[in-house]
């Protein structure tokens, strides 16, 4: 994933610009959490033995339980941010949506 390019500080950006990079830094945050995700669903294939090619060797109940801890604890944390990315588009469209008002 390459980084985003941020503008010049120096050069003039319009309304339109601007809330045009807010959605898109939201879109390149909401691809960074499907990573994240696909990454957990991946670790709990590799300890189930489910992974295609991949062997966890002996696994316990204990380590099944310790995996699916943090695998939750992600999940809680992506909730959060989804949420509040959610709050973020929701201003934007509205940023939009009132732009003659200026």
């Amino acid at each position: 994933m390459s980084m985003p390019q941020i503008p010049d500080i120096n050069s003039d950006i319009t309304r339109k610009r601007a809330i045009d990079s807010i959605i898109m830094s939201i879109s390149m945050e909401e691809m960074a959490i499907a990573h994240i995700l696909n990454a957990e669903g991946e670790k709990l294939q590799y300890v189930l033995g489910t992974l295609e090619g991949k062997d966890p060797g002996e696994i316990t109940l204990c380590d099944i339980m310790a995996v699916n801890k943090s695998i939750q604890g992600t999940l809680r944390e992506a909730r959060k941010t989804e949420r509040l990315l959610q709050l973020k588009l929701e201003d934007a469209r509205e940023l939009d949506e009132n732009g003659d008002e200026e």
